[in-house]
């Protein structure tokens, strides 16, 4: 083949795959779902599991209801709280998740956690902040 041959070639496969990339479309959609009802809030990161008592600081609860964390989160874009990362099944926590829909051990109050010990500042999207806790 001479290469004038070659060179119509190339143009028209060019110009064919340049037709077929605008006429490209791409729609996304996230699905969400409900917010999980956990009794002491529940991990900001998919699949959203129930977190134990002890994770959150008592900043992330108002009037004993959970603000939300990830997607779900219902506070000021500014807010930052405290989290015991120990009790992170990512950070390698084994012991007992409440269950959805549980309700709180007697005695378990949210806005104030005995023995608390943050570890880590965190913001209502789960982002680590850089502050101290």
């Amino acid at each position: 083949m001479s290469t004038s041959k070659y060179l119509a070639l190339a143009v028209s496969a060019g110009l064919c795959l340049a037709t077929l990339g605008s006429n490209a479309s791409v729609q996304v959609v996230v699905r969400i779902g409900v917010e999980p009802a956990c009794p002491y809030g529940y991990y900001d990161y998919a699949p959203y599991s129930c977190s134990p008592y002890g994770y959150y600081g008592a900043e992330w609860f108002s009037g004993g209801v959970f603000r939300g964390a990830g997607p779900w989160f219902h506070g000021d874009s500014h807010f930052r709280g405290h989290v015991n990362n120990q009790y992170d099944a990512q950070r390698g926590y084994r012991g007992p998740l409440p269950n959805r829909g549980e309700k709180p051990a007697a005695g378990n109050r949210t806005d104030h956690v005995s023995n608390f010990k943050g570890n880590e500042v965190r913001d209502g999207r789960g982002h680590v902040s850089n502050e101290r806790p």
